[in-house]
């Protein structure tokens, strides 16, 4: 089936990836750096703040360049690609279960523009933040298939 063929009731893109999760992954890893498992846990309680490379380089203590190079091998996803997806999950959540607009959405899960997370959202999920919520809402009420949760398709 095509991506612009979806039945309503598909919430996520149907594509799955194989990277590591950017922000849980296994914390446990000996391997990572304690730099990197700082700089993943700041992301997550971060998100919906302005981030950038220097500033989280700063809090780990090192540069943005080894920030950069280190988080891409820990993870598989480098570090802005990994921010917006964190910021695409906080969405697609609040876009399921509250009423709020679309555009307080995109504030609160910390994208910095409308037009920034409507590109976005529409990457990650095939579907625009208003069809994506119309989808929930229809599984909510039984007239879809089963909620999934969103996977991202492999950037």
């Amino acid at each position: 089936m095509s991506p612009e063929a979806k039945p309503a009731c598909v919430l996520s893109n149907e594509t799955r990836t194989t990277e590591m999760d950017c922000i849980s992954g296994d914390p446990s890893n000996g391997g990572q750096s304690v730099r990197i498992r700082r700089v993943r846990t700041f992301i997550k309680e971060h998100a919906d703040e302005e981030l950038s490379l220097a500033k989280v380089a700063e809090i780990a203590h090192t540069s943005a360049n080894y920030v950069s190079e280190k988080f891409k091998e820990a993870t598989g996803i480098n570090f802005v690609k990994c921010v917006a997806r964190t910021r695409y999950e906080k969405a697609a959540t609040l876009l399921r279960e509250s009423d709020l607009r679309v555009s307080e959405i995109a504030f609160a899960a910390g994208f910095q523009s409308l037009s920034q997370f409507n590109r976005v959202f529409k990457k990650l999920s095939g579907r625009s933040p208003i069809e994506y919520r119309a989808a929930a809402r229809a599984v909510e009420k039984g007239r879809g298939c089963k909620v999934t949760e969103p996977t991202p398709p492999r950037a």
